[in-house]
Protein backbone atom coordinates (compact mmCIF):
# COMPACT_ATOMS: atom_id res chain seq x y z
CA UNK A 1 0.00 0.00 0.00
CA UNK A 2 3.09 2.15 0.77
CA UNK A 3 4.77 1.61 -2.35
CA UNK A 4 1.60 2.39 -4.64
CA UNK A 5 0.99 5.69 -2.30
CA UNK A 6 4.51 6.80 -3.36
CA UNK A 7 4.41 5.48 -7.01
CA UNK A 8 1.54 7.38 -7.12
CA UNK A 9 2.32 10.55 -5.61
CA UNK A 10 5.42 10.74 -7.60
CA UNK A 11 3.87 10.33 -10.85
CA UNK A 12 1.01 13.52 -9.87
CA UNK A 13 4.39 15.12 -9.46
CA UNK A 14 4.86 15.65 -13.16
CA UNK A 15 2.13 17.02 -13.92
CA UNK A 16 2.11 19.66 -10.75
CA UNK A 17 5.73 20.61 -11.51
CA UNK A 18 4.95 21.67 -15.68
CA UNK A 19 2.23 23.41 -14.20
CA UNK A 20 4.61 25.20 -11.76
CA UNK A 21 7.18 25.83 -14.29
CA UNK A 22 4.28 27.62 -16.68
CA UNK A 23 3.14 29.59 -14.14
CA UNK A 24 6.84 30.84 -12.49
CA UNK A 25 7.41 31.77 -16.38
CA UNK A 26 4.55 33.59 -16.63
CA UNK A 27 5.59 35.51 -13.55
CA UNK A 28 8.92 36.57 -14.54
CA UNK A 29 7.30 37.72 -18.45
CA UNK A 30 4.64 39.41 -16.25
CA UNK A 31 6.38 43.27 -15.52
CA UNK A 32 6.60 45.45 -18.87
CA UNK A 33 9.48 44.95 -20.90
CA UNK A 34 12.59 42.55 -20.36
CA UNK A 35 16.19 42.63 -19.51
CA UNK A 36 17.33 44.88 -22.27
CA UNK A 37 14.86 47.62 -21.30
CA UNK A 38 16.10 47.78 -17.76
CA UNK A 39 19.68 48.09 -18.81
CA UNK A 40 18.34 50.70 -21.73
CA UNK A 41 16.44 52.78 -18.56
CA UNK A 42 19.08 52.48 -16.45
CA UNK A 43 21.81 53.94 -19.12
CA UNK A 44 19.39 56.99 -20.52
CA UNK A 45 18.92 57.74 -16.87
CA UNK A 46 22.44 58.09 -16.47
CA UNK A 47 22.91 60.17 -19.72
CA UNK A 48 24.59 57.58 -21.92
CA UNK A 49 23.41 57.19 -25.66
CA UNK A 50 22.14 53.93 -26.79
CA UNK A 51 22.44 51.82 -29.68
CA UNK A 52 19.20 50.78 -31.06
CA UNK A 53 20.54 48.26 -33.84
CA UNK A 54 23.13 46.82 -31.13
CA UNK A 55 20.45 46.47 -29.12
CA UNK A 56 18.04 44.50 -31.44
CA UNK A 57 20.92 42.19 -32.22
CA UNK A 58 21.30 41.44 -28.81
CA UNK A 59 17.57 40.75 -27.78
CA UNK A 60 17.69 38.50 -30.78
CA UNK A 61 20.87 36.79 -29.67
CA UNK A 62 19.39 35.85 -26.68
CA UNK A 63 15.66 35.43 -27.99
CA UNK A 64 14.02 38.00 -26.25
CA UNK A 65 12.45 38.65 -29.25
CA UNK A 66 10.88 35.78 -29.95
CA UNK A 67 7.07 35.05 -29.05
CA UNK A 68 7.09 33.95 -24.85
CA UNK A 69 5.64 30.35 -25.50
CA UNK A 70 9.06 29.78 -27.83
CA UNK A 71 11.03 31.46 -24.95
CA UNK A 72 9.76 28.86 -22.18
CA UNK A 73 10.06 26.13 -24.50
CA UNK A 74 13.57 26.65 -24.93
CA UNK A 75 14.25 27.34 -21.40
CA UNK A 76 12.40 23.83 -19.99
CA UNK A 77 13.39 21.68 -23.08
CA UNK A 78 17.24 22.73 -22.13
CA UNK A 79 16.65 21.87 -18.07
CA UNK A 80 14.76 18.70 -18.84
CA UNK A 81 16.73 17.14 -21.90
CA UNK A 82 20.15 18.50 -21.04
CA UNK A 83 20.29 19.78 -17.77
CA UNK A 84 20.90 23.05 -18.95
CA UNK A 85 19.03 26.15 -16.85
CA UNK A 86 19.79 28.95 -19.43
CA UNK A 87 22.40 31.95 -19.60
CA UNK A 88 22.12 34.63 -16.86
CA UNK A 89 21.54 38.02 -18.37
CA UNK A 90 23.11 39.88 -15.50
CA UNK A 91 25.80 37.99 -14.88
CA UNK A 92 27.14 36.55 -18.45
CA UNK A 93 27.48 33.13 -17.22
CA UNK A 94 25.63 29.70 -17.52
CA UNK A 95 22.74 29.89 -14.55
CA UNK A 96 24.27 26.59 -13.02
CA UNK A 97 27.22 28.26 -12.34
CA UNK A 98 25.98 31.27 -10.88
CA UNK A 99 23.96 28.80 -8.40
CA UNK A 100 26.57 26.21 -7.97
CA UNK A 101 28.93 28.45 -6.09
CA UNK A 102 25.88 29.49 -3.56
CA UNK A 103 23.82 27.11 -3.21
CA UNK A 104 25.90 24.73 -0.96
CA UNK A 105 25.83 27.88 1.75
CA UNK A 106 22.03 28.20 1.15
CA UNK A 107 21.61 24.46 1.47
CA UNK A 108 23.45 24.67 4.82
CA UNK A 109 21.63 27.87 6.34
CA UNK A 110 18.46 26.35 5.69
CA UNK A 111 19.09 22.83 7.68
CA UNK A 112 20.63 24.44 10.18
CA UNK A 113 18.08 27.00 10.52
CA UNK A 114 15.06 24.21 10.72
CA UNK A 115 17.16 22.24 13.25
CA UNK A 116 17.14 25.28 14.93
CA UNK A 117 13.53 25.81 14.84
CA UNK A 118 12.53 22.19 15.77
CA UNK A 119 15.45 22.29 18.65
CA UNK A 120 13.98 25.28 20.69
CA UNK A 121 9.99 25.22 19.60
CA UNK A 122 9.89 21.88 20.53
CA UNK A 123 10.62 21.53 23.71
CA UNK A 124 9.27 25.16 24.74
CA UNK A 125 6.16 24.05 23.25
CA UNK A 126 5.44 20.64 25.08
CA UNK A 127 6.24 22.40 28.26
CA UNK A 128 4.00 25.27 27.71
CA UNK A 129 1.14 22.53 26.77
CA UNK A 130 1.99 21.01 29.97
CA UNK A 131 2.37 23.70 32.57
CA UNK A 132 -0.05 26.11 30.27
CA UNK A 133 -1.53 28.90 32.26
CA UNK A 134 1.78 29.31 34.24
CA UNK A 135 4.32 31.94 34.33
CA UNK A 136 6.92 30.10 31.72
CA UNK A 137 3.94 29.31 29.45
CA UNK A 138 2.95 33.30 29.82
CA UNK A 139 6.52 33.96 28.63
CA UNK A 140 6.82 31.60 26.22
CA UNK A 141 3.58 33.15 24.21
CA UNK A 142 4.99 36.29 24.93
CA UNK A 143 7.93 35.72 23.75
CA UNK A 144 6.49 34.00 20.18
CA UNK A 145 4.28 37.05 19.71
CA UNK A 146 7.25 39.27 20.21
CA UNK A 147 9.10 36.67 17.33
CA UNK A 148 6.13 36.81 14.95
CA UNK A 149 5.93 40.20 14.77
CA UNK A 150 9.29 41.56 14.68
CA UNK A 151 10.71 41.19 10.72
CA UNK A 152 14.13 39.37 10.53
CA UNK A 153 15.50 41.65 8.62
CA UNK A 154 14.74 44.45 11.47
CA UNK A 155 16.79 41.87 13.42
CA UNK A 156 19.58 41.41 11.27
CA UNK A 157 20.20 45.66 11.12
CA UNK A 158 19.57 45.78 15.00
CA UNK A 159 22.20 42.93 15.43
CA UNK A 160 24.30 44.54 13.04
CA UNK A 161 24.48 48.29 14.99
CA UNK A 162 24.44 46.73 18.32
CA UNK A 163 27.55 44.74 17.26
CA UNK A 164 29.97 48.12 15.66
CA UNK A 165 28.27 50.68 18.48
CA UNK A 166 29.13 49.16 21.44
CA UNK A 167 31.69 46.30 20.20
CA UNK A 168 33.48 47.33 17.21
CA UNK A 169 33.34 44.53 15.11
CA UNK A 170 31.20 43.11 12.70
CA UNK A 171 28.78 40.29 12.04
CA UNK A 172 28.07 40.31 8.31
CA UNK A 173 29.12 37.53 5.68
CA UNK A 174 30.11 33.84 6.96
CA UNK A 175 33.64 34.11 7.16
CA UNK A 176 36.81 36.35 8.52
CA UNK A 177 38.36 38.90 6.17
CA UNK A 178 41.66 36.17 6.29
CA UNK A 179 39.01 33.12 5.68
CA UNK A 180 36.99 34.44 2.56
CA UNK A 181 39.35 33.14 0.09
CA UNK A 182 41.03 30.79 1.61
CA UNK A 183 41.18 27.41 1.03
CA UNK A 184 39.18 24.81 2.79
CA UNK A 185 40.49 23.49 6.21
CA UNK A 186 39.87 23.00 9.27
CA UNK A 187 40.20 27.04 10.25
CA UNK A 188 37.87 27.97 7.38
CA UNK A 189 35.16 24.99 8.88
CA UNK A 190 35.71 26.55 12.24
CA UNK A 191 35.27 30.16 10.97
CA UNK A 192 31.64 29.37 9.44
CA UNK A 193 30.65 27.69 12.52
CA UNK A 194 31.51 30.83 14.56
CA UNK A 195 29.48 32.65 11.83
CA UNK A 196 27.17 30.72 10.80
CA UNK A 197 25.03 30.88 14.31
CA UNK A 198 24.09 34.47 13.88
CA UNK A 199 21.89 34.10 10.39
CA UNK A 200 20.44 31.24 11.82
CA UNK A 201 19.18 32.80 14.90
CA UNK A 202 18.16 35.84 12.76
CA UNK A 203 16.06 33.85 10.14
CA UNK A 204 14.80 30.97 12.54
CA UNK A 205 13.12 34.00 14.93
CA UNK A 206 9.65 33.56 13.31
CA UNK A 207 9.90 30.07 12.89
CA UNK A 208 10.42 29.07 15.91
CA UNK A 209 7.88 31.43 17.30
CA UNK A 210 5.11 29.71 14.92
CA UNK A 211 6.24 26.11 15.91
CA UNK A 212 6.11 27.05 19.35
CA UNK A 213 2.01 28.03 19.01
CA UNK A 214 1.58 24.90 16.43
CA UNK A 215 3.42 22.94 19.23
CA UNK A 216 1.33 24.34 22.12
CA UNK A 217 -2.02 23.85 20.38
CA UNK A 218 -1.53 20.25 19.13
CA UNK A 219 -0.21 19.36 22.41
CA UNK A 220 -3.20 21.01 24.76
CA UNK A 221 -5.83 19.07 22.47
CA UNK A 222 -4.52 15.98 22.61
CA UNK A 223 -3.52 15.79 26.90
CA UNK A 224 -7.76 16.18 27.13
CA UNK A 225 -7.94 12.89 24.97
CA UNK A 226 -9.54 9.95 26.97
CA UNK A 227 -6.30 7.46 26.48
CA UNK A 228 -4.61 9.69 28.37
CA UNK A 229 -6.68 10.13 31.45
CA UNK A 230 -6.88 5.85 31.11
CA UNK A 231 -2.96 5.87 31.13
CA UNK A 232 -3.09 8.34 34.04
CA UNK A 233 -5.44 5.70 35.80
CA UNK A 234 -2.83 2.96 35.03
CA UNK A 235 -0.43 4.17 36.82
CA UNK A 236 1.25 5.08 33.93
CA UNK A 237 4.66 8.01 34.26
CA UNK A 238 3.92 11.77 33.50
CA UNK A 239 6.73 11.75 31.37
CA UNK A 240 6.37 8.06 29.62
CA UNK A 241 3.11 8.98 29.43
CA UNK A 242 3.48 12.30 27.31
CA UNK A 243 6.53 11.26 24.94
CA UNK A 244 5.00 7.90 24.05
CA UNK A 245 1.47 9.03 23.46
CA UNK A 246 0.05 12.68 22.81
CA UNK A 247 3.60 13.66 21.80
CA UNK A 248 3.47 11.83 19.07
CA UNK A 249 0.31 12.20 18.00
CA UNK A 250 0.73 15.93 18.44
CA UNK A 251 3.78 15.59 16.27
CA UNK A 252 1.34 14.98 12.73
CA UNK A 253 0.95 18.96 11.94
CA UNK A 254 5.01 19.44 12.76
CA UNK A 255 5.79 16.75 10.39
CA UNK A 256 3.36 17.93 7.58
CA UNK A 257 4.93 21.62 8.04
CA UNK A 258 8.13 20.19 6.04
CA UNK A 259 6.85 20.39 2.50
CA UNK A 260 6.64 24.68 2.83
CA UNK A 261 8.83 24.86 6.27
CA UNK A 262 11.95 24.14 4.12
CA UNK A 263 11.39 26.78 1.05
CA UNK A 264 10.06 29.57 3.51
CA UNK A 265 13.36 29.33 5.28
CA UNK A 266 15.09 29.85 2.03
CA UNK A 267 12.63 32.77 0.65
CA UNK A 268 13.28 34.50 4.17
CA UNK A 269 17.09 34.56 4.38
CA UNK A 270 16.74 36.67 0.96
CA UNK A 271 16.61 40.27 2.88
CA UNK A 272 18.37 38.84 5.43
CA UNK A 273 21.03 37.77 3.26
CA UNK A 274 21.47 41.06 1.41
CA UNK A 275 21.41 43.10 5.19
CA UNK A 276 24.53 40.71 6.06
CA UNK A 277 26.39 40.43 3.00
CA UNK A 278 25.95 36.27 3.27
CA UNK A 279 27.32 34.79 0.04
CA UNK A 280 24.06 32.94 -0.62
CA UNK A 281 21.19 32.27 -3.34
CA UNK A 282 19.65 35.31 -2.15
CA UNK A 283 21.15 38.46 -3.05
CA UNK A 284 21.57 36.88 -6.65
CA UNK A 285 17.54 35.81 -6.64
CA UNK A 286 16.78 39.89 -5.40
CA UNK A 287 19.42 41.23 -8.12
CA UNK A 288 17.98 38.74 -10.70
CA UNK A 289 13.97 39.35 -10.24
CA UNK A 290 15.19 43.21 -9.74
CA UNK A 291 16.84 43.01 -13.71
CA UNK A 292 13.85 40.75 -14.97
CA UNK A 293 16.91 37.86 -15.69
CA UNK A 294 14.25 35.34 -16.49
CA UNK A 295 16.59 32.36 -16.88
CA UNK A 296 18.14 33.18 -13.89
CA UNK A 297 15.01 34.22 -11.59
CA UNK A 298 13.14 31.58 -13.21
CA UNK A 299 15.35 29.02 -12.28
CA UNK A 300 15.67 30.32 -8.69
CA UNK A 301 12.14 29.78 -8.50
CA UNK A 302 11.70 26.77 -10.41
CA UNK A 303 14.11 24.90 -7.71
CA UNK A 304 12.07 26.16 -4.69
CA UNK A 305 9.28 24.73 -5.84
CA UNK A 306 10.42 21.49 -6.89
CA UNK A 307 11.77 21.75 -2.83
CA UNK A 308 8.02 22.31 -1.62
CA UNK A 309 7.03 19.39 -3.95
CA UNK A 310 9.33 16.86 -2.91
CA UNK A 311 9.08 18.39 0.75
CA UNK A 312 5.23 17.98 1.12
CA UNK A 313 6.35 14.14 -0.35
CA UNK A 314 8.18 13.36 2.27
CA UNK A 315 5.93 14.53 5.07
CA UNK A 316 3.22 12.78 3.71
CA UNK A 317 4.93 9.59 3.70
CA UNK A 318 6.54 10.53 7.28
CA UNK A 319 3.17 11.07 8.49
CA UNK A 320 2.00 7.69 7.09
CA UNK A 321 4.53 6.08 9.59
CA UNK A 322 4.11 7.98 12.61
CA UNK A 323 0.18 8.55 12.70
CA UNK A 324 -1.07 4.46 11.71
CA UNK A 325 -4.60 6.43 12.01
CA UNK A 326 -4.03 7.87 8.46
CA UNK A 327 -4.46 5.34 5.30
CA UNK A 328 -3.64 5.46 2.01
CA UNK A 329 -5.33 4.77 -1.05
CA UNK A 330 -8.83 4.40 -2.89
CA UNK A 331 -11.76 3.28 -1.11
Amino acid sequence: MMTQFIVRRVLYMVPTLIAISIVTFLIIQAPPGDYLTTVVARLEAEGQYVDRAQLDALRSRYGLDEPIWVQYWKWISGIVLEGDFGQSLVYNEPVADVIQGRLGFTVLLSLCTLAFVWAVAIPIGMYSAVKRYSIGDYTATFVGFIGLAVPNFLLALILLYVSHRYFGQSVGGLFSPEFEEANWNLGKVLDLLAHLWIPVVIIGTAGTAGMIRIVRANLLDELNRPYVTTGRAKGLPEGRLLVRYPSRIAASPIVSTVGWLLPSLISAEIIVSVVLSLPTTGPVLLRALESQDMYLAGSFLLILSVLTVIGTLISDILLARLDPRIRYGKR
